[in-house]
């Protein structure tokens, strides 16, 4: 077995972003030695069901819970077209089933109450449902390297700090 578990995959429910299936990524994760891999895809967790079904077929395999979720800049019921038409992305991971209770509130709220263009969570949301939960920065449209490649380090330190406020002690890569 290898070291390595992709945290960050998209699969075919994260339209126009992924197409992996379910049943070849997990083939293919195992046929490269990986012990698990996280499903994170954009804004939804619809391929949940059959990505933790197909994976538990697969006996030491662990499959991991999680959503790319898009983070308003303001308050997630804000609908204002310059503003609020985009979110922030950023991985969220459930850690043990009081996570994945979290991970489905903030998504079905998401779509319930903040979706404009996409469904989009916001801090205050992310305080309310931050137990069980590991989180990590995302892609280049994630808030802190967005920050980073705009020339403004200080901006990115200040998310950094509300993310720890928000989710508890932050880890690094070793």
């Amino acid at each position: 077995m290898v070291d390595f578990v992709h945290l960050h995959v998209h699969s075919q429910y994260s339209i126009l972003d992924g197409a992996c299936k379910l049943p070849d990524m997990i083939e293919k994760a195992i046929a490269d030695g990986m012990q698990g891999v996280a499903v994170t895809d954009h804004g939804n967790m619809f391929g949940i069901k059959e990505f933790h079904d197909e994976a538990c077929k697969h006996p030491g395999f662990k499959p991991i819970i999680g959503c790319e979720t898009y983070v308003a800049r303001r308050s997630h019921k804000e609908k204002s077209e310059i503003i609020d038409r985009k979110g922030d992305h950023l991985i969220l991971l459930a850690k043990n089933f009081i996570g994945y209770q979290n991970l489905s509130r903030l998504i079905s709220l998401s779509w319930i109450d903040g979706h404009y263009y996409k469904p989009r969570v916001d801090k205050e949301l992310l305080k309310l449902y931050s137990e069980g939960l590991i989180v990590s920065s995302a892609c280049l449209a994630g808030e802190i390297a967005r920050a980073i490649l705009a020339g403004t380090p200080d901006k990115a330190l200040q998310a950094i700090n509300e993310y720890k406020e928000i989710f508890g002690r932050i880890s690094t890569l070793r």
